[in-house]
């Protein structure tokens, strides 16, 4: 990553555990890219979450994997394996704290469902997160705006925060409903990639049940 034409670079962040990566996830980061002018979204799967039960959650390796076949045939999306490489509890300041240090040049844009915008204050470091990425949180159509908007505005206050919202519709899929419906033997066409959907199929993937648990991050 460096500058773009002179100017710095704007790269959106979509971390998740990505257990699995879904079209959620993608159209989410679509839109980001597209209304804010973004030159690259950077996809990073968690390591190990602090706040979500590992169990049920498939290793890094894998979901790395799955998720280098759902965007690889996006110019414009990129994939880092730093959180899994970096061992122990994944935190998202530091995600943060390392991508600006070995890339100066770019301004940060951090993808978040807007409900985690009402848990932040209890992450660790939220003030190094508002200072180091404009937040930009997935808001579904129909929501009550009022109370996000006050939220928004508490943390602006409070941490300076940068927070734009961006419509993601009526889209509602989740990575625990796609592996429930595995279990069950239901399809999930059209809810993943096509390429991840087969990978999925040919490896047996999600068969055995898992134990649900709460994570710090906000596309699961």
């Amino acid at each position: 990553m460096d500058t773009v034409m002179g100017r710095r670079k704007k790269v959106g962040i979509m971390g998740g555990t990505f257990n699995p990566v879904h079209m959620g996830h993608l159209l989410l980061a679509e839109n980001a890219y597209s209304m804010f002018s973004l030159d690259e979204i950077l996809f990073i799967p968690s390591g190990c979450s602090y706040m979500k039960d590992p169990r049920g959650i498939l290793d890094g390796p894998t979901r790395l994997h799955m998720t280098a076949l759902s965007i690889s045939d996006n110019p414009h999306f990129s994939l880092s394996s730093m959180e899994i490489d970096r061992g122990g509890y994944t935190y998202t300041c530091q995600t943060l704290e390392q991508l600006e240090q070995e890339n100066p040049d770019c301004d940060y844009y951090f993808i978040m469902g807007a409900d985690s915008l009402f848990q932040m204050e209890n992450w660790k470091d939220p003030d190094v997160i508002f200072q180091k990425a404009v937040i930009l949180a997935a808001v579904r159509e129909g929501r009550d705006l009022g109370e996000l908007e006050a939220k928004s505005k508490q943390l602006a206050e409070r941490f300076q925060a940068r927070i734009h919202q961006v419509p993601i519709g009526n889209i509602d899929i989740s990575s625990s409903d796609i592996r429930q419906r595995v279990r069950e033997g239901r399809s999930i066409r059209y809810l993943v990639h096509d390429r991840l959907r087969e990978y999925i199929e040919e490896n047996q993937l999600y068969r055995v049940s898992a134990c649900p648990g709460k994570q710090e991050n906000r596309h699961e």
